[in-house]
């Protein structure tokens, strides 16, 4: 049956293309994302019986239609699409799946990080794996005592807000590490957040700052966060709490998660929320800490994006530490 079954990649500016994937999909009760690096279809003459697609490292979107499946057509797909990823430089692989699903890419040498019952699994394979980040991970942060308290923060910039909650932690832990989201998703670079949060953090001893890597929030376990829909906003808050909770806290020692109260923004909130469903059963305490407020205003990022673009340096100047002021005076809104 497979020798006469086409493989084609989608044209993804091909309206036709993107509509007859977009139909397929909706069968199976998924939906086509408009975002994908790279969609591969299986036909049999004019119909779909098969598709998946990738975005950076992350497979997803597979469905092959009932009459099909037994016949290997996953493993066709994964192959095609993993090929193309290394083509492109992509070595390391994660999957999203339904967790009923998971045991085919099992089968096919992924390895499974983490799942949410009944959502999402998440399974990864190629060269590393979050074995041995945590791995490197714990030996960055040896020289720190072994009981850490952990926050994971974007400083996107860096704020008081921010650095209230860390010299908080720092005050109350004897060691506390910092995980900066890595991802260069958000509005001020990656390079640029770290400096900030180092400088204003020097004279904290017992403070580490780390960059989070694929692990936390990234575009692998929480695409939700960059791309601000709600869609799987559940399964994807649980899975990246799950990761933390499983594979993350157990190999560094954790055994209190700090975040700030979230009054405004959906995502956030049910972020914290899910952390504190998953992590205390894990033997990992969530501090839930409120936000600072300067002249009866919650500090908060998005707040001194919307003031240095406007030009509002008071709000701003108010808002962030000196570094974060200098650089941002240095930068054109």
């Amino acid at each position: 049956m497979r020798g006469s079954l086409e493989l084609e990649a989608l044209e993804l500016d091909s309206k036709r293309e993107v509509r007859e994937v977009t139909e397929f999909l909706s069968s199976f009760g998924l939906g086509y994302e408009g975002d994908l690096d790279y969609t591969v279809i299986l036909r049999k003459g004019p119909a779909i019986v098969a598709t998946g697609s990738f975005k950076g490292e992350v497979l997803k979107n597979f469905a092959v239609n009932e009459a099909y499946q037994g016949q290997g057509l996953t493993s066709a797909l994964v192959t095609a699409l993993t090929r193309e990823q290394t083509r492109r430089g992509i070595v390391h692989f994660f999957v999203f799946t339904d967790p009923r699903k998971a045991y085919m890419f099992g089968e096919l040498g992924f390895s499974e990080i983490a799942r949410v019952e009944p959502y999402v699994a998440l399974l990864e394979t190629g060269l590393g794996s979050i074995d041995s980040w945590a791995l490197g991970a714990a030996k960055e942060l040896a020289h720190l005592p072994p009981k850490r308290a952990v926050l994971v923060m974007n400083c996107n910039p860096f704020t008081k807000g921010h650095e209230a909650l860390i010299r908080r932690a720092a005050g109350e832990n004897e060691a506390v590490v910092v995980f900066l989201v890595s991802e260069d998703l958000s509005f001020f670079p990656f390079k640029d957040r770290f400096f900030l949060a180092s400088e204003c953090l020097r004279d904290l001893k017992n403070v580490s700052i780390l960059p989070s890597g694929k692990y936390m929030i990234s575009a692998a376990t929480f695409p939700t966060y960059f791309l601000k829909k709600d869609r799987g906003l559940l399964a994807q808050t649980r899975l990246d709490a799950a990761i933390f909770a499983e594979k993350i806290a157990p190999a560094l020692n954790v055994v209190c998660r700090y975040v700030g109260e979230e009054p405004t923004c959906d995502i956030t909130r049910a972020y914290n929320q899910a952390l504190l469903d998953l992590l205390p059963a894990k033997g990992v305490e969530v501090k839930v800490v409120p936000r600072l407020a300067i002249n009866n205003q919650i500090v908060s990022a998005s707040l001194v994006r919307a003031a240095w673009k406007a030009l509002d340096w008071d709000t701003v100047s108010a808002m962030v530490p000196a570094p974060t002021l200098a650089y941002l005076q240095s930068q054109t809104p």
